[in-house]
């Protein structure tokens, strides 16, 4: 295990750190169990300063030309670039997440940036005529994209750098202040990430950011200062939310128990290796991994031993080692959750073909063959390193057991079939289709949401900063002659 030094995550409040006086918990690195760091965890008081700061500094930011901030966002991934393995290391350290996909996700992140850059220069109108109209013959509209104002960015663990790029950048692209609460368990780089981003230019009031439990969050939330409110996270808690929020727009990224499909004429092999890679990394804990898997019945025999090939290959160990490929769950308690999901699939009649062994924090991976339809793997989003495998005899009946589901983000179908992909893809109920591939394929300038408790609104630079900014209208009312 590579030692490292403990390090501090800090409030950032009206262009100040917060490190004093304050309660603190400390940070453990999941794999290990060693102390990497310390919380310092905000006050009431130090986020009613947090909001005030927001509120005051939105017309600053609002003022600053679209090109400026287009110049600050890009020199955050230029700095972002030049720091790539560092914030790798930091969040594989706090999160137990393989240094191959941490990698990646820095790399995504620094994506992110450039794209909100690259938005920042498109807040475009249109004119529109008024002659459609009898009443209007003499009238002329032209419509402007302004900042909502204070954007609440509420993150969670599993992807804590590009989830958090993914509301900060839209949102200052915009021309919004923004107050961030990142995950309570992924503090350290949040930190980091704010930084560096006060590094590139950002005005020290554009950003304020709170560390806390949930209490701090809901005090957000409910604060009328708040224009508008950008969560990715679980379903409980944006009941919740919503029920806070009142008169606020919110956007909500929720998660999913995505439904993979392989018909009978599918490359077997290829679909067997890409659901071993994508229903495995970060230990399933992403809203789009790789959960139900929908085998047409004839080719459920050599899908399942082609996959457990591909599964058992993966090797599992030390995040910060370069070819591990399956770290850690982010802290026992979701270890322990996971492996009593799979004792009730068990139970319930479900065959384990591999995994499903406990190591601290982590989980083997784990492969179910036909677990019941009311088991928890499959109703509900597992989050963890379990993939089931559930047959099917025509693809209607894929089609119909997908869409029995109260969430729809993404789902994944491998055919050969043209016809038959368009007609899939048409009749499921989620926000995206991924054909010839599995659920957990995302690129971050497509838009990317669900519907159903996945969520509302779309994520994306171009999509996100739609919904963090209002349409304006100016119109122009010429003589009419007599």
């Amino acid at each position: 295990m590579i030692k490292t030094t403990v390090r501090k995550s800090q409030p950032h409040i009206n262009g100040e750190w917060i490190v004093s006086e304050r309660e603190t918990v400390s940070i453990i690195n999941p794999y290990s169990g060693e102390v990497i760091g310390e919380q310092v965890l905000a006050t009431q008081e130090d986020v009613e300063k947090a909001l005030a700061s927001a509120y005051e500094a939105k017309k600053q930011i609002a003022s600053i030309p679209s090109h400026e901030r287009a110049k600050i966002l890009k020199r955050a991934a230029v700095l972002l670039e030049e720091q790539k393995e560092r914030f790798a290391k930091i969040i594989s350290l706090e999160l137990g997440k393989p240094l191959k996909n941490t990698l990646d996700e820095v790399s995504r992140s620094i994506e992110t940036l450039e794209l909100s850059g690259e938005e920042a220069k498109r807040l475009i109108g249109e004119t529109l005529p008024g002659d459609s109209s009898e009443r209007g013959t003499k009238a002329l509209a032209s419509t402007f994209r302004v900042p909502v104002g204070v954007v609440a960015a509420i993150t969670p663990f599993n992807a804590p750098l590009n989830l958090v790029c993914h509301k900060v950048g839209p949102a200052f692209a915009a021309g919004n202040s923004v107050i961030l609460k990142p995950s309570s368990q992924t503090t350290l780089i949040a930190t980091e990430l704010l930084k560096l981003l006060l590094e590139a230019g950002f005005p020290e009031n554009a950003i304020n950011m709170v560390l806390g439990r949930r209490q701090i969050a809901q005090q957000i939330v409910k604060d009328d200062r708040v224009n508008v409110i950008s969560f990715t996270g679980g379903v409980v808690a944006s009941t919740n939310i919503c029920e806070l929020a009142g008169m606020k727009k919110v956007l909500l990224e929720l998660g999913g128990n995505a439904s993979t499909i392989i018909h009978d004429d599918a490359d077997l092999k290829r679909a067997a290796a890409m659901c071993a890679r994508t229903g495995f990394s970060n230990s399933g804990q992403s809203c789009i991994s790789v959960q139900r898997i929908y085998v047409h019945q004839s080719v459920v025999p050599e899908f399942t031993e082609l996959l457990k090939e591909e599964v058992l290959k993966l090797k599992i160990g030390d995040p910060l080692l370069p070819d591990t490929d399956v770290g850690t769950l982010v802290d026992t308690n979701a270890a322990k959750r996971i492996m009593e999901w799979i004792s009730e699939s068990v139970n319930l009649g479900a065959k384990l073909i591999c995994g499903g062994k406990q190591h601290g924090a982590t989980v083997e991976p784990t492969i179910l063959l036909n677990p019941p339809k009311q088991s928890k793997v499959v109703c509900e989003e597992v989050f963890g390193p379990i993939v089931s495998i559930i047959p099917y005899e025509t693809i209607e009946e894929a089609i119909e057991e997908t869409n029995d589901s109260s969430f729809g983000l993404q789902a994944g179908l491998f055919t050969n079939q043209m016809d038959l992909a368009y007609k899939v893809a048409h009749s499921l109920e989620v926000g995206g289709v991924v054909i010839n591939g599995t659920s957990n394929f995302r690129l971050d300038h497509w838009p990317y949401g669900g519907v159903k408790n996945s969520g509302i609104g779309r994520e994306g630079p171009r999509y996100a900063i739609e919904d963090m900014t209002e349409t304006k209208m100016i119109v122009l009312q010429l003589p009419v002659n007599e």
